[in-house]
């Protein structure tokens, strides 16, 4: 589909790949960008129009879809990390990783997929991660709730398909984020996520596969098990 003139909507777009995907619609050509944020008193961005939203909140997201009901894309990008060890810490933090990343789309999601259709089908981005496909012990409510996110997507795409929505999942290694200035590994610019996302949707592209990372465990997924459940 065309960005061009196209009418977006971003969740989670103060900062990091959300900021990124907002700027880069505009770069594009978006005739107006919603910028979903918890804050917006606390946001500003030259070109974006900002609005309360906080993806677990169910009276925001219907009063951000009555505001923003000209959208023809939507890109759930909002998520966070904040899940205990595996074997240790409270489940408190897992809980909230499946209310933001997995609950929070799926129910941004529904409350907008009647609007997309009633713009003529338009697109719904889901930000995912190779978390959605590879065990992780270091974070693994994230990775649970990512692997629920990819889920999700593949029957938003089936359940969307009749109305003329495009359904993207975009998967990525580590993104140069506040969120990873922990990790001491080769990280990608949220930029290039946002750019190559750019070009699925208007490729009109089911899956995006950004960095090396994300292509060899997807490959993975049909090769040994080895390469996804390592045993040393």
């Amino acid at each position: 589909m065309k960005i061009e003139g196209s009418v977006a909507l971003v969740t989670g777009a103060n900062r990091g790949i959300g900021l990124a995907f907002s700027r880069a619609l505009l770069a594009r050509g978006a005739a107006k960008v919603y910028a979903g944020v918890r804050r917006p008193e606390d946001f500003q961005e030259p070109g974006l129009e900002s609005l309360r939203l906080d993806v677990t909140d169910h009276d925001q997201i219907a009063a951000a879809a009555a505001t923003a009901s000209d959208v023809t894309i939507v890109i759930n990008n909002a998520g966070i990390q904040a899940g205990p060890g595996l074997l240790d810490g409270s489940l408190e933090g897992a809980r909230r990783e499946l209310e933001v990343n997995y609950l929070g789309a799926w129910a941004v999601s529904r409350t907008f997929a009647p609007v997309l259709a009633a713009n003529g089908g338009g697109a719904l981005v889901n930000m995912l991660s190779v978390a959605s496909w590879r065990a992780n012990s270091r974070f693994p409510g994230y990775a649970a709730s990512k692997a629920a996110e990819w889920s999700l997507t593949n029957a938003l795409r089936i359940g969307l398909r009749e109305q003329g929505t495009l359904v993207v999942g975009v998967h990525v290694g580590w993104v140069d984020t506040d969120a990873t200035v922990g990790v001491d590994a080769p990280k990608v610019e949220p930029a290039e996520v946002a750019a190559k996302t750019m070009d699925a949707i208007m490729r009109d592209e089911p899956e995006v596969l950004v960095d090396d990372t994300a292509r060899r465990v997807r490959a993975a997924l049909s090769g040994p098990l080895e390469f996804l459940y390592p045993t040393a």
